[in-house]
């Protein structure tokens, strides 16, 4: 069995996207510690949107965020810049399959809800993760203009550990980390070897190193 990454882009005309990009000018300017942005949105707005603009990085003062039920495939890395964070909630979103290592920025989430059976490697059912080139050089691929179907992403421009500049060579792996109180998939997109090697241990009980994924690797049985 192989899987693939979702291959929606988002379109910027959108109802809903300018919608979002409104919701959040004014939660970054009133300073509110809760963003709950598509209850605030019709069903067909919360349809058209498949990421997070990366403006959610003006959101510090955020100290939960809650994306319900969404069409979400993808979160931005500008995720890590929410600091403050302290409750994550993309509980229902069953299209979010994986999160960003950027995640991990968020020290201070010690609660998290997560529809953890659609996870890429979740313990119960230890679905493969997609597979990834290991290194692609900057003469292989604009990095500023990739297929979310086959990285992830639309776009890689810093690096997941070190926060530099992706521009000569970009390195994709995969680790389940805690985030909260729940083992998320993480996509790293790291610029060099030496960042990949300062990667902390996965979490107990999971693939035990960073790996490319496919359907070659071997996990845990599930419990």
């Amino acid at each position: 069995m192989t899987v693939s990454f979702h291959k929606d882009t988002q379109d910027h005309a959108a109802e809903g996207w300018q919608h979002l990009l409104t919701l959040i000018d004014e939660a970054a300017a009133d300073g509110r510690t809760e963003f709950t942005p598509f209850r605030g949105m019709s069903a067909a707005e919360r349809r058209q949107v498949v990421t997070l603009p990366s403006t959610i990085a003006k959101l510090t003062a955020v100290r939960r965020l809650v994306l319900y039920g969404t069409n979400l495939v993808r979160l931005p890395p500008e995720i890590g810049a929410m600091t403050n964070l302290e409750v994550f909630e993309p509980y229902t979103s069953h299209r979010l399959h994986w999160y960003p290592y950027e995640l991990t920025r968020c020290i201070k989430v010690t609660d998290s809800t997560v529809s953890t059976r659609v996870l890429y490697g979740n313990s119960k059912f230890r679905p493969p993760f997609p597979a990834l080139r290991p290194v692609t050089h900057a003469n292989q691929a604009d990095f500023a203009e990739l297929d979310p179907g086959v990285w992830g992403t639309t776009a890689v421009r810093t690096c997941s550990v070190c926060d530099r500049p992706v521009n000569q060579e970009l390195r994709q792996v995969w680790i389940s980390s805690r985030v909260g109180t729940d083992v998320l998939p993480l996509l790293v997109n790291a610029c060099s070897a030496n960042c990949l090697a300062t990667l902390p241990k996965p979490e107990p009980g999971y693939v035990p190193t960073p790996h490319t994924g496919g359907s070659d690797i071997a996990q845990p049985v599930g419990r």
